[in-house]
């Protein structure tokens, strides 16, 4: 079903612009590569919010029809968990599929979210994706135009774009700068023999200045001889009228402790893992571990997995129709505790049938003649123990 156009776009549909990212020393960079290699590349608790989102999504069962299907094939983990990295940062995901000599798709890979472009035809409507690599353009049909398979393209929610999604990297960057900045003094406290600087106070009785040879003289012999974690410790020796003014700050103002704990659950939230999993202090939203586990798993990767499975059942049913692949809640542990209650809440439903009970547990219909001894009650109960 295609909902209806409010507004004509250009052709060359341009990816969205970083709003409100300004290169600056504590700010994240406009680029989505240069942002990505800030976050992900560098920043320990974003990366490891992503990676642990991405690799649940990808380690999930999958299951077609409670049997094993070829579709599954397609459908690896490592793919999972590329793509959910590229929703999850970029908003936006591709995937690509090959045939077979009797025309199905045999394999699929991921594009590159920041190397696609979108082309749209006079209504507005995509009309192909353009894929640029290595100084290379090639266009992707977004409809099976009778040679090739359409391109897959999945998204988050973006409501202020009518095609690309919206991810989280965004949301999550000026946490991401304030904890890379507070790295980056910590870093530099170390260096400078883990102390606050000071000043080199010049004192004579006729109120003399240095001149501009002895000043830069001066600065050059504290800057080698004195500064820097080789340096820590070495007692300093200084000349005439010379004395050593030690500039102390207050704890409030050395301690980031409150800031980057307050930043890292901010990242944390933005790409929707609870912070006890990622070791932040104080953090007591959750009681156990065990609880904000499967707050991960309702919240963020069952979501997230619906929406690829959703996708990939949309695109495959060209060549199977009817197919749903959807995530094997039975067989993934953080979920076991809410499935034994639901199976007990079954069970003891008197009044529901069997084949009633089996699909209310996802299980389907028995679909054979004949019950167990003991009859139907005795065969569920047998079943949902």
């Amino acid at each position: 079903m295609r909902w209806p156009v409010f507004q004509r776009k250009d052709m060359a549909f341009p990816r969205p612009a970083a709003a409100g990212l300004r290169a600056g020393a504590t700010e994240l960079p406009a680029s989505y590569e240069a942002r990505v290699e800030e976050a992900y590349g560098r920043n320990a608790i974003a990366q490891r919010a992503v990676r642990l989102v991405a690799e649940a999504a990808g380690h999930a069962p999958l299951v077609v029809a409670g049997a094993d299907h070829p579709a599954l094939a397609l459908l690896s983990g490592m793919l999972r968990e590329t793509i959910a990295t590229h929703l999850l940062l970029h908003g936006n995901a591709y995937v690509v599929f090959g045939l077979d000599a009797a025309g199905r798709p045999a394999e699929a890979w991921p594009l590159r979210p920041e190397r696609v472009q979108i082309e749209l035809d006079a209504d507005g409507w995509p009309r192909a994706y353009l894929h640029k690599a290595g100084g290379r353009a090639q266009r992707f049909p977004a409809d099976w135009d009778g040679e090739r398979p359409p391109l897959l393209h999945l998204r988050m929610v973006n409501p202020l774009d009518d095609h690309l999604g919206l991810g989280c990297l965004g949301a999550a960057a000026d946490a991401v700068a304030l904890l890379n900045a507070a790295a980056r003094w910590n870093r530099s406290l170390i260096a400078n023999a883990a102390r606050p600087s000071g000043a080199l106070v010049h004192e004579t009785k006729d109120g003399t200045p240095l001149s501009a040879e002895q000043f830069e003289r001066l600065r050059e012999e504290v800057e080698g001889a004195f500064q820097g974690a080789v340096n820590a410790g070495r007692p300093m020796l200084l000349e005439g009228g010379l004395r050593w003014q030690p500039i102390a700050l207050t704890p409030a103002e050395l301690d980031f402790g409150r800031a980057r704990e307050a930043a890292a659950r901010e990242v944390a939230l933005a790409f929707g893992v609870p912070p006890m999993l990622l070791g932040l202090p104080g953090d007591a939203t959750y009681a156990n571990y065990a609880q904000a586990n499967v707050a991960l798993w309702r919240l963020t990767v069952l979501p997230l997995l619906g929406r690829i499975t959703d996708g990939f059942s949309r695109q495959l049913s060209r060549w199977w129709p009817g197919l749903r692949i959807e995530p094997d809640l039975d067989a993934i542990p953080a979920l076991w505790a809410d499935r034994e209650a639901l199976w007990r809440h079954v069970a003891a439903a008197d009044f529901l049938s069997v084949d009633e009970k089996r699909e209310l547990l996802g299980w389907g219909r028995r679909g054979r003649t004949g019950e167990a001894p003991g009859g139907a009650d005795a065969a569920v109960a047998g079943d949902a123990a």
